[in-house]
This record gives structure tokens, C-alpha cells and sequence, in this order.
């Protein structure tokens, strides 16, 4: 009986996402034993700074620097993040593996929709991306910047007297929390972060973990590996992460190409630009990078300059 050591983080959707994916994996290879691991994160542990600084605290990600730093260790074998906590360049010695599908990437208004939202209503988010793009939509909304795992978060529409929060779609279905959404946000006004929805299946390349590769590829899928490369692509040349208001999305077309779409924001709102590019699905970083030269053609190094700058400023 082989047996792999699986790290996440503690949290019930890490949890969920975890048991997501082993699922058809102790289906396939019923010899083989997976046990989960929990690694704590400087994002877990720090629920009041903001992410930025967590992550300059951590010398990486506030969500994954621990985690990676045990599977080089050799402490778990492989690493099931969420993959847009991930820095879009990782470890030497790691690499990331395709994932097995995708759940809904759009983000959700959840305690009203936005047409339902009053005046100056109060909307809990702590993500830049989400901050700035309520704000183009709705400039009177008062955002109320909020952390915590997702059913925390929640909570807050009551204990915090707010009016909505916004969610990834993806956490709360994998979290059977589905009756809390009030609205899906539109993929062209709200696109999501690179990568929500998709697990981030992390591994060692070193030739020990080989058999491990071999198991963990036969339930991954090309078509969403592709989407993400894509958007991971665009947000690299765009020197972005999580805390600068960056989205994008994949979509394989029927003919089997990628069509990308990404979009840049200034912090209150005030400022988007935005585009389309569509390309050979074999060749997703090429149409990553094409996208995010077309958004600083626009003036996106601009923009983003200004978004750190008052980020740093906090």
C-alpha cells in the first residue's frame, strides 16, 4: 500500500476542496492511500492586516508560502490550494499539475442583488479587484473591507450590520451554501480573479514524486488547464497578484480555440480598461501575454503603479 500526504490549509472549504479531489482518485487507485494534512498560513493566522502586508510579512503569499515550504520540505507530497492564492511564479522545484475541471468563476452578491442594493449601502469585500469593481458599477456603495473564511464572512451581513457581502461563487457551492447567493455578478463587469474556481494541484518535480505525477495527471483536464495558463499569463506580464484589482477568464470556443478576456481597474473605480484576444488553446501563455501588451498599450502599468502605491500608503 503506497500512501501520499495531501497539504491544505485548515479551513472548511480548503477541506471541502481537498475531498473534491481525492474523491476519483481513491476511486481509481484503490491501493493507494492519500491522508490530508493541514498546514497553517500567515493569512489564517492574521484575519486583521491587510493581505499585502501578511504577504510581505511572509516573504511570498499570505494564503500559500507555508505550504509550498512543506511540500519542498518533503513534509506532504503534494499541495491543494486554491489556485488564485497562488503567485504566478512558484518555487524552484514545484510545479503545478492540471486541475480536474473548474467550478463557477464568477463572484457572487450574496444578502441582496445589486439593483436591490439601497443608496450608500454598506458591501463587505477585502479584495481590491472586488472593491474597484463595485465601484465602477455603483460608486455610492460605502465597501467595508472584511477577512475571514468564507461562512465568517457571511455572518458579518448580520453581526457587522451590513447590507451584502461579496463571495467567489465556487467556495460557496463546494460549500453547499448556494442559498445565500443573491446574484451572480456578470463575467464582463466583474471578471473573477485569474484562476478562482480551479483547484491548484502543487507538486515536486524531483524524479522521487514521478509515480505520484503520473496518478495526479489522469484526472487533470487540458481545456481548463489551458484557460488558466492563460489567465495566470496575463497576470504575470501584468506583474499583478491578489492585491491588485487585475481579473480574467478563459473560455475554450467550440472550434477548440481560447478566447481571453482581462480588465484592469483603479482602486475606486474610476478608471477601467479592458479587452479581448482569442488564440490557439495550445499556446496559452503566448495569448496571455499578447492580452496584458494590448492593456498596457491602454495605459494598465499606470493604473496598477497608482493601485500599489496606495496599497503601500495604507
Amino acid at each position: 500500500m503506497v500512501q501520499y500526504l495531501v497539504g491544505s490549509r485548515a479551513s472548511n472549504l480548503a477541506r471541502a476542496q481537498v475531498r473534491e479531489y481525492l474523491r476519483p482518485l481513491r476511486e481509481r487507485f484503490p491501493d493507494t492511500t492519500f491522508t490530508h494534512r493541514v498546514v497553517l498560513e500567515g493569512g489564517d493566522r492574521d484575519r486583521k492586516s491587510l493581505l499585502s502586508h501578511v504577504s510581505s510579512d511572509s516573504g511570498g503569499s499570505a494564503f500559500s508560502s507555508e505550504q509550498e515550504a512543506a511540500l519542498s520540505r518533503g513534509d506532504v507530497d503534494v499541495v491543494v490550494h486554491s489556485l488564485k492564492d497562488l503567485p504566478t511564479s512558484g518555487p524552484v522545484g514545484l510545479a503545478l499539475l492540471p486541475p480536474p475541471g473548474r467550478e463557477d468563476v464568477r463572484d457572487a452578491l450574496c444578502g441582496s442583488t445589486l439593483a436591490g442594493l439601497r443608496k450608500g449601502a454598506r458591501v463587505g469585500t477585502g479584495a481590491p479587484r472586488r472593491v474597484a469593481q463595485l465601484l465602477a458599477v455603483r460608486p455610492d456603495l460605502d465597501i467595508v473591507p472584511i477577512r475571514g473564511n468564507v461562512p465568517p464572512r457571511l455572518k458579518k451581513i448580520k453581526t457587522e450590520g451590513l447590507d451584502a457581502v461579496v463571495l467567489a461563487a465556487a467556495g460557496l457551492h463546494r460549500l453547499g451554501l448556494d442559498d445565500a447567493i443573491g446574484e451572480l455578478l456578470p463575467l464582463r463587469l466583474f471578471p473573477p480573479s485569474p484562476g478562482q474556481g480551479a483547484l491548484g494541484i502543487q507538486v515536486r518535480t524531483d524524479a522521487s514524486s514521478a509515480p505520484l505525477r503520473e496518478i495526479l495527471g489522469s484526472v487533470g483536464d487540458g481545456a481548463v488547464d489551458a484557460e488558466i495558463r492563460a489567465e495566470r499569463a496575463l497576470l504575470a506580464e501584468l506583474h499583478g497578484g491578489c492585491s491588485v484589482p487585475v481579473g480574467a477568464y478563459g473560455e475554450t470556443l467550440p472550434g477548440g480555440d481560447l478566447r481571453l478576456f482581462g480588465q484592469v481597474s483603479s482602486l475606486d473605480g474610476s478608471e477601467q480598461i479592458s479587452g479581448t484576444l482569442t488564440g490557439p488553446s495550445a499556446e496559452p501563455e503566448k495569448l496571455g501575454a499578447a492580452l496584458a501588451a494590448s492593456l498596457i498599450d491602454q495605459g494598465a502599468h499606470a493604473i496598477l503603479d497608482a493601485v500599489r502605491a496606495a496599497l503601500a500608503a495604507r
